[in-house]
């Protein structure tokens, strides 16, 4: 276990070392720059090399540099445009959620409201017919019935409220 280790260490230092390096081509040969040294086939090179070849490798390092942290940067741009279009989605779903319960709530309104309107007509007619002594026994036990039925629409409205 303790080889282990060791092999992912060294690895991962590998891949530390090697992020931070660039490879540059000039004149069919490759160059690794790592901070201001330039190496070849492993091999500082920085002191032999003339001024203006040296000068040009750095300055070619130095773009790709910057060209790696900008693409690092759009990327860093992009992940964040796409948190915010997630974010919105989701705001845009519960703001419709909301507005759909809402909707809902406002149509058991009038269903409560209706309910209770039919029962206060059905109730006074049934007063007015009694009153005038116009019910029979069998309609008297029809407009009982259905006022009851009413009642139990409307309270049922109620708590579906």
């Amino acid at each position: 276990m303790n080889t282990i280790n060791y092999i992912v260490l060294v690895f991962c230092l590998f891949l530390s070392f090697s992020a931070f390096a660039q490879k540059v081509e000039k004149n069919d040969k490759t160059y690794t720059v790592k901070q201001d040294k330039i190496y070849l086939d492993k091999e500082d090179i920085t002191d032999t090399l003339d001024d203006a070849l040296r000068i040009s490798i750095l300055n070619e390092a130095q773009q790709i540099r910057t060209k790696i942290e900008f693409e690092k940067q759009q990327e860093k741009l992009e992940k964040e445009k796409k948190k915010a279009e997630k974010a919105q989605k989701k705001a845009e779903k519960k703001q419709k959620k909301a507005e759909k319960a809402l909707k809902k709530k406002e149509k058991l309104k009038e269903n409560l409201e209706d309910a209770n309107e039919k029962l206060k007509k059905a109730q006074e007619k049934y007063d007015k017919l009694k009153r005038r002594g116009k019910l029979s026994p069998n309609d008297e036990e029809k407009w009982l019935n259905k006022i009851e039925k009413l009642k139990e629409r409307a309270s049922k409205a109620k708590r579906k409220l």
